[in-house]
């Protein structure tokens, strides 16, 4: 109890330092959790990126339904939420890596990895600077194996032209018991 109040404390007062990077005041829904997650095939997926994992709203329940010898490399650019994740987490499989989704192929290869089977992003594309946005989706497109899979929600559509001019296939589903209502997109390489 005490330690998902922590958690939505930190969240809070994170985002009333910097909205603009978390885009909502109120952590992911467990419906949006579900509907995404339900997108991975978990016996396939022994390399996962988790972009902005924040406090671990998607990580935890990724640990839960992952191979035992599989590995989430969680990128999180808020050294609060890092340090946070960092902290709290007691798996292995999971390493928190304090930084930018822009240097996500460095963070595999330093880790021996050279490709991901999934990644995860909750980042909010639309307010990042153009020029970021591209090169984030450039990269994740790069890093993933063949075959692989991005995993988007975000609160508007505005980032949809954009990941179809890097990935093969797109499509998009909604989450409306979510507040925001969220968008998912899932992107083949």
């Amino acid at each position: 109890m005490m330690a998902q109040l922590r958690q939505k404390l930190l969240f809070a007062k994170t985002f009333f330092k910097h909205p603009i990077m978390l885009g909502s005041a109120i952590p992911s829904s467990r419906y949006l959790t579900e509907n995404l997650l339900n997108r991975v095939d978990w016996q396939r997926a022994r390399v996962i990126v988790e972009y902005g994992p924040g406090v671990g709203t998607l990580t935890w329940p990724m640990l839960e339904r992952m191979r035992s010898d599989a590995r989430l490399i969680a990128i999180e650019a808020n050294q609060d939420f890092a340090r946070y994740l960092d902290s709290a987490n007691r798996d292995p499989r999971l390493q928190v890596v304090h930084g930018s989704a822009e240097n996500v192929r460095q963070a595999l290869l330093e880790r021996g990895l050279h490709c991901a089977d999934y990644i995860v992003s909750g980042i909010p594309f639309s307010t990042l600077p153009p020029e970021v946005r591209r090169h984030i989706l450039r990269e994740s497109c790069d890093s993933l194996c063949p075959g692989g899979t991005f995993l988007v929600y975000q609160f508007s559509g505005a980032v949809l032209p954009h990941l179809r001019k890097v990935f093969a296939g797109v499509e998009q589903d909604f989450e409306l018991r979510n507040i925001l209502p969220a968008r998912i997109f899932h992107c083949v390489r």
